[in-house]
């Protein structure tokens, strides 16, 4: 079993570091089984102990479980891999990625001048300027911004949250299907993922309650265009989830409110509540640009204290080089105006494909946001059925932990002059390999 899986080394950090390389390289893939300790340890000619460490280490930092009797595995979503899509073939429409519409972005113009700075910026870590219309925009939706402060995009933030309030080993609740580089980001940290589902109004309160019961420590969650299912808070069910959250008041609760300007959806949110431990994460990179690494933060004192206790020893601040441009792209009106045009147009093309595919029968989600979801029987099957009459789909495994199969397109980029050909196709690819899956 060790030379089949090249597992090597004679002590725990040799052992886990070799099983690490052997999942980063491929060898071992999420599911494979790791020999029994007792197994490995005479293969190796080193005490159970010895491996048995090892495999302690490598389950704190994600990269495998022990699933009881059935021994440790391969985590399906190890820390030292992530889930990548897969290249887009050449001569197929891309609809995979999640990306904004380009034609839909401003043009980005960075500051022409910025004088040498003396020292650092430790001591005024954010522009002015830029901190008010953070505030504005938290303030916009009802949002508490007495408390703002910015990270470099809502994965960076989000990682400095988690690892500043948990510890190894803790327990996050997850949206299920969710955020698939936040399902990378979570075991990454040598945290535990408890998945929640969630349906077209957001994360389940039935659901999120048996999660906490169960330990989760922290919540992360969006309120609107969640993805990749596109659901969007109602009033009742940020009533019925702050009800739930109200039992349990340690919780830190993270809204990722990723495309608040173009998720064509009000979408109440809980940091509105007012709830003990909170933050609601914004970033610019759907409609200004991904090239603006750049997350504003509103939260409680003490999430705001840890969060920019974190950051100062790390990176310090987030460049005002790159402030300066955000700002100036915030404040322009000829943008404001491209992006309420943004969020009328992708609301167009999102609900024209699930308006086509209704017509053959298919039922799909996306309540908000840039992505349908469309529940099917074999991912795989659609994925390719449909690259075979040019169009490229993101299968739902990189998204999904316990619920069931899907297929997610971005509609983002979809005129819907184009939504009524590829309903008419994906109904072809149902209709051709009914007996194995169907829609």
């Amino acid at each position: 079993m060790a030379t089949q899986y090249g597992i090597s080394g004679t002590t725990a950090k040799g052992i886990s570091s070799s099983v690490e390389q052997a999942v980063a390289e491929g060898g071992l893939s999420p599911g494979d089984p790791l020999p029994p300790v007792r197994r490995l340890a005479d293969q190796l000619g080193v005490s159970p102990g010895t491996v048995a460490a090892a495999y302690k280490e490598l389950r704190s930092r994600g990269i495998v479980v022990t699933r009881g009797r059935g021994g440790t595995v391969v985590a399906q979503t190890p820390a030292v891999g992530s889930r990548r899509p897969p290249k887009v073939p050449q001569g197929v429409r891309d609809l995979a990625g999640g990306h904004p519409d380009s034609v839909l972005l401003p043009v980005l113009r960075p500051p022409g001048r910025m004088d040498p700075v003396e020292g650092s910026h430790r001591a005024s870590p954010r522009l002015p300027g830029l901190e008010e219309l953070a505030r504005e925009w938290f303030a916009r939706d009802g949002v508490p911004h007495d408390r703002v402060t910015f990270a470099h995009g809502a994965l960076d933030c989000m990682a400095r949250l988690l690892s500043a309030e948990l510890k190894p080993g803790d327990a996050v609740a997850v949206e299920d299907p969710g955020f698939h580089h936040l399902l990378d980001l979570v075991p990454a940290l040598g945290l535990r993922m408890i998945p929640v589902a969630v349906d077209d109004e957001g994360i389940r309160p039935d659901p999120l309650r048996a999660a906490l019961r169960t330990g989760a420590r922290a919540v992360v969650c969006s309120p609107r265009g969640q993805s990749p299912r596109g659901g969007c808070f109602s009033a009742e069910r940020l009533d019925s989830l702050l009800a739930v959250l109200a039992e349990f008041p340690e919780v830190l609760v993270v809204e990722d409110d990723h495309n608040a300007d173009i998720s064509g959806a009000a979408g109440p949110a809980l940091a509105t509540g007012g709830l003990p431990r909170w933050a609601q994460v914004r970033t610019v990179s759907k409609h200004l640009g991904i090239d603006l690494r750049w997350a504003a933060l509103a939260c409680d004192p003490t999430t705001l204290a840890r969060h920019d206790g974190r950051m100062l020893l790390t990176s310090g601040w987030v460049s005002h080089l790159l402030q300066e441009t955000v700002a100036g792209v915030l404040s322009d009106d000829a943008v404001r105006a491209l992006v309420a045009r943004a969020e009328r147009t992708y609301t167009e093309r999102r609900r024209a494909l699930i308006g086509h595919l209704a017509q053959h029968r298919i039922a799909a989600h996306g309540a908000s946001g840039l992505n349908v979801w469309v529940p099917v029987r074999d991912e795989s099957a659609v994925v390719n059925g449909l690259r075979s009459r040019g169009w490229w789909i993101a299968a739902g495994a990189r998204f999904r932990i316990a619920t069931p199969p899907a297929v997610r397109i971005t509609t983002a980029g979809l005129k819907p002059a184009d939504a009524g050909r590829l309903a008419s196709d994906f109904a072809g690819v149902l209709g051709e390999s009914e007996a194995t899956y169907g829609g």
